[in-house]
């Protein structure tokens, strides 16, 4: 059975950043051993943010694969896995490195160059989210589509604010807009758009509001702002925060609707609520194999269920044998079993434009 494999990373590398224009060298992020922790840091803009240091062990894949010094071994690797497709998601960008546009605008454009090229010579296998340069909007219209034009299946976003702007200010809906143009995938990873919680030991304090947390705000106010309606086309994806908030947030948004006089009604912003959720605002929802999915399933049909194995990294969110566990948790009766070709396979190729 074919496999597209919807959350996989790259460490970005000092080979990334050899993709900086002449004129942006000076912004090149460095690498500096900490003395107190003996432990590698990113230096960008002024910022540190741990280069958090992996083995094989630990993520089953090498720095080859990780860093994508080595193609050939990656497509290796995926099919070893039964992987046709791996959509490429960032590591240092999932949190925010730089708050100066100018800085920002160069950083992201070498990390889109460096894995579009690597996505040019993987016929096909490798796709990727492209990095947003949120504060120069114009230079970040451009970056789509180039990005378009060399592998890219979607346009990665933040559930929190992005140089002072939230996801459904309407800063970002040419963005929306020019997305839905291209056949391009919105896509909330978890992460952050600040950065200032990015250093020291407070980084654990928000850890849960600014990452995963931040998935949900960003569908929580989608809805609620009545923005996908606004782009009928776009698909908006929602990666690595789970499935099990979908119930409390159907309950949420139900049971305001339902207190207000003249329904769906938050802050003078009137949103509709229908049949199935997630599917009727065509919002997509990486799931872990482990969820309750019988509870889960009576607030949404899982028509729009994706999965990822989280191939590069070493977090709890690491799955890269989802395909038989999701088999096994159809044969105890769980989900039904149809719906696994459509989480391993069916609902990606649509959410990514395959």
């Amino acid at each position: 059975m074919a496999v597209i494999d919807a959350d996989t990373h790259v460490d970005e590398t000092e080979d990334t950043w050899e993709y900086l224009l002449p004129s942006e060298r000076q912004y090149r992020p460095v690498c500096e051993i900490d003395d107190r922790d003996g432990k590698p840091y990113w230096l960008v803009d002024g910022n540190r943010f741990l280069r958090i240091p992996r083995d094989f062990a630990k993520t089953g894949t090498t720095v080859e694969t990780r860093e994508l010094k080595d193609i050939g071994a990656r497509l290796a690797d995926m099919d070893r896995l039964g992987t046709e497709v791996q959509v490429i998601y960032p590591t240092l960008f999932l949190l925010a490195p730089a708050q100066r546009p100018e800085v920002d605008l160069a950083v992201r454009r070498a990390y889109n160059r460096w894995v579009g090229e690597a996505s040019d010579k993987s016929n096909g296998r490798l796709r990727w989210v492209c990095l947003l340069p949120a504060g120069d909007l114009d230079a970040a219209l451009e970056e789509v589509r180039w990005a378009k034009e060399h592998g890219a299946v979607g346009v990665l976003k933040k559930g929190d604010p992005e140089f002072g702007h939230w996801p459904v200010d309407p800063y970002f809906f040419p963005l929306y807009e020019e997305a839905q143009r291209l056949d391009l995938a919105i896509c909330f990873h978890q992460g952050t758009g600040m950065s200032d919680i990015a250093t020291g030991p407070i980084f654990s304090y928000g850890r849960f509001q600014r990452l995963p947390l931040s998935v949900v705000n960003a569908f929580y106010s989608l809805v609620a702002n009545s923005v996908p309606p606004r782009f009928p086309r776009v698909r908006w994806g929602f990666v690595e925060a789970g499935a099990s908030w979908v119930p409390y947030v159907a309950y949420d948004l139900a049971r305001r609707a339902a207190k207000q006089p003249d329904g769906g009604n938050i802050d003078g912003v009137k949103f509709e609520l229908r049949g199935d959720l997630l599917a009727d605002n065509r919002a997509y929802v990486t799931c872990q194999v482990d969820e309750d999915f019988p509870h889960i399933l009576e607030h949404t049909s899982g028509a729009t269920f994706v999965v990822g194995s989280d191939y590069g990294h070493s977090d709890p969110s690491v799955e890269h044998h989802f395909v038989p566990l999701l088999d096994e948790r159809a044969r105890r009766g769980d989900l039904p079993p149809a719906l696994v070709r459509q989480i391993t396979y069916d609902n990606a190729k649509a959410l990514y434009g395959l």
